[in-house]
Order: structure tokens, then C-alpha cells, then sequence
């Protein structure tokens, strides 16, 4: 038996005026997913528990059978363990985020969490330039993907109060900078970031090609080293894990599971799907588990850019699914599990906690109801609701609840 978990990040919405009070997964074109749903066992999961913030982080650890109660250690870390950085047990790990803050308004605000989704080669140069000039022994910059990146502190303190940047987009900043112990050496490193900033030539030419300047570090979602079991030995299986996100992949790392890189995976609408799909099947040739995460739903819900929303999750089942499908025909029984981790509600602009509608779909017993895969699954007659999200990774796998 092969197991194939399908992760389109943030896909489930809540319903929009401007599209007939329909969500994005109601209103987009979703024929394979549909037809998972129409053969397969559909219900609602709720990935965060109650007290956890509604992050990608906590929500696929729940999805990959880890319950965060026991396992969560911050997001950090994970990215920390995908990029290959040893974190010691004492060591604080911190995202960073190259952010484009607006300065011209009578507030400070949050423009872009992801400085325009700047390139990881413009981005590599502006982290290596804030660590000539703000590394030290104990604190060091890592260049990661895009607008992602990492500082690591030697013996850092973590219990501060950092707010996810993309949660605040369009809000006046202040109230939502570090609070805590620790919470000023944070700030004063994320103000000096600025100056080193401000005249990068990096930045100079954004701004002249018309694209928002990268001009402040924002530093949350801290951790330690985080120690889950692995996959393996909990359901006895070998996997793989697919994504463009060191989050995610800092997940499978812990986790044990083999990490493939797809050539042309972004984490946003211009990913390499096709490729996200191929590689994925292909590594079920020496294992029996692989986990696809693709992240561009999420960044279209993050943006508040409903078109591109509608076309990641078009996309994500037209390519990706699709794929999926048309390369599992001659693999021999195989089952599926598709769902988001979590909304994004476009409305919003972030996360929310609430439970998601999920498919697992046996090939070995197809069944032939007349199903639409989104937000309304729930409402079914024989829907199941899942409340510990990290159960549905054994009973994906076992059949057994």
C-alpha cells in the first residue's frame, strides 16, 4: 500500500461577498478534488488545539500524526533543522523576516511580510550584510528562502511575546513589536537592520524596478531544538516529504522522512506543481509514504489577493492532484489524504484555528457519492469530525480510529 498526503496550505477560507458568499474552494474549479471526495471518506479536522496559535507549524505537526501538546517547540527550530543549522539544547532559534515597513505614514506599518516575495538570491545578500554588521559570537544571521530566514542566539531567552509579521499586514507596527525578557535585544537589532538597509544596493534597485524595498528584519515564532520521535517508528512506514518551505521541511527532518527537492518550487503561484506531483509519485518506488505541502494558497490568502487564491487552488488540483492521479494508475493500491493544514482567510489575512475539511480516498474501495470538496463537507450526512488532529495520521493509515 502506498500513503499520499496532499497539503494545498491555507486553502479553506470563509464565504465572500465579492464571489456570491461562496469561499475560494467553493468558487475555483475543482474536478479532482471533487471526484476524491465523491470516492472517498470526507469530514472536518481541527489541526490547532485549543491554546496554540493557528500556525503552519502547529498544524502540520498535528497532520503528521505529532500531538503539539507534547511536540511543539516553535517554528524556528524546525526551519532551523531543514537548513542543516545544530541548534544546542540552550540555543534560542529565531525566524527572520525580511519585511517592507512603510515609514511615510504618521504610524509605522507592516506593507509586506515578504518584501514583495523578493528573490532568495537578493534576499541571501541583504542577510549576509545584516551579519557582517550585527553577527556576534553568540547571535548569527542564516540566509534561507525568499523573505525567510533565521538568527540563532547563543543561550537566548524565548519567552517573549513576538507577533507573526503576515499576521498584521496593513496595521501600524507598534503594538505588536517584542514584548518580554529579551524583547530589547530584539528590537534594537531589528532597528539597526534598518539602517543597514535603508541604501543597500539591493534595495536601490528594487525600488527602481518599481518593487518594494526589503528595509527591516522582523524576528519571531522562537523555539529550541524541538526531539519527535520518527515516522517510521510510529506507524512503521518510510516516507518522504515534499515542499518548498523550511518549515515544512524542517518537520519531515525531525521527523525522520527522506526530504526531495523539486527544482522550480517557490512556495507561491509560480511553483514547479507539475514537478511537486512527479517527484512525489516517484519516491514511492523505494517507499511507501510521501508528503506533497504546497504553499501557495497560503501566500495568496496571506496577500488578501482573492484571484490568485482562486488560481493556486485551481492550480494546485488541476496540476498537482491531477498528476497525482494519472501517475498512481499503474502503482497498485495506494490511498490518499487531502486537506489544508488551515484557513487563510482572505478577509483576514492570517490564520484562524478553525477545523478543515479533509479526504482520504482508497483506491481499493471507491465509492460513488456526488461530493464538492470544500468548507462544506461538514454539513454532510456522513461526514466525521475529527477534534485531535493529530489522530487522523493513524487512521489514515490503519483504518482504525
Amino acid at each position: 500500500m502506498k500513503y499520499i498526503v496532499l497539503i494545498g496550505d491555507g486553502m479553506a477560507d470563509m464565504p465572500l461577498e465579492a464571489i456570491g458568499g461562496m469561499t475560494p474552494l467553493q468558487r475555483a474549479v475543482t474536478a479532482n478534488m471533487d471526484a476524491l471526495a465523491s470516492g472517498g471518506i470526507y469530514g472536518m479536522v481541527r489541526t490547532v488545539p485549543e491554546g496554540f496559535p493557528p500556525g503552519s507549524d502547529v498544524a502540520n505537526l498535528s497532520i503528521l500524526g505529532y500531538n503539539p501538546r507534547d511536540y511543539y517547540s516553535g517554528r524556528a527550530p524546525l526551519e532551523a533543522a531543514s537548513m542543516g543549522l545544530p541548534l544546542d539544547k540552550d540555543d534560542a532559534a529565531f525566524r527572520c523576516n525580511l519585511v517592507y515597513l512603510d515609514f511615510t505614514q504618521k504610524e509605522t506599518l507592516m506593507a509586506d511580510y515578504s518584501s514583495g516575495h523578493i528573490t532568495s538570491e537578493e534576499a541571501r545578500e541583504l542577510i549576509l550584510a545584516i551579519n557582517r554588521e550585527l553577527g556576534i559570537d553568540s547571535i548569527q544571521f542564516y540566509p534561507g528562502i525568499s523573505y525567510r530566514h533565521l538568527m540563532v542566539c547563543k543561550n537566548g531567552p524565548i519567552d517573549m511575546s513576538c507577533t507573526p509579521p503576515h499576521d498584521i499586514t496593513g496595521r501600524p507596527v507598534a503594538a505588536y513589536l517584542p514584548q518580554g525578557q529579551g524583547a530589547d535585544v530584539l528590537l534594537t537589532l531589528m532597528l539597526k537592520s534598518q539602517e543597514i538597509l535603508k541604501d543597500h544596493p539591493v534595495n536601490i534597485d528594487r525600488i527602481r524596478r518599481g518593487k518594494p524595498p526589503a528595509n527591516s528584519i522582523w524576528l519571531w515564532g522562537q523555539g529550541r531544538r524541538p526531539a519527535l520521535p520518527l515516522f517510521k517508528d510510529k506507524y512503521g512506514i518510510e516516507g518522504s516529504l515534499i515542499s518548498a518551505v523550511d518549515l515544512t521541511k524542517g518537520l519531515g527532518v525531525c521527523a525522520g522522512l527522506r526530504i526531495i527537492d523539486v527544482p522550480g518550487a517557490t512556495g507561491y503561484i509560480d511553483t514547479n506543481y507539475k514537478g511537486k506531483a512527479a517527484y512525489g509519485v516517484n519516491s514511492l518506488k523505494d517507499r511507501d509514504f510521501v508528503y506533497i505541502h504546497v504553499e501557495a494558497p497560503d501566500e495568496a490568502g496571506h496577500s488578501g489577493r482573492l484571484d490568485d487564491k482562486i488560481r493556486a487552488i485551481e492550480d494546485f488540483d488541476s496540476i498537482v492532484v491531477d498528476e497525482v492521479l494519472r501517475l498512481l494508475k499503474d502503482a497498485g493500491d495506494y490511498k490518499i489524504l487531502l486537506m489544508p493544514d488551515h484557513p487563510t482567510p482572505i478577509a483576514l489575512k492570517t490564520h484562524t484555528n478553525a477545523s478543515v475539511p479533509f479526504v482520504i480516498y482508497d483506491s481499493r474501495a471507491v465509492k460513488t457519492n456526488k461530493i464538492s470538496y470544500d468548507e462544506g463537507i461538514g454539513s454532510l450526512k456522513d461526514a466525521l469530525y475529527i477534534d485531535e488532529g493529530h489522530t487522523l495520521m493513524s487512521y489514515f493509515i490503519t483504518g482504525k480510529r
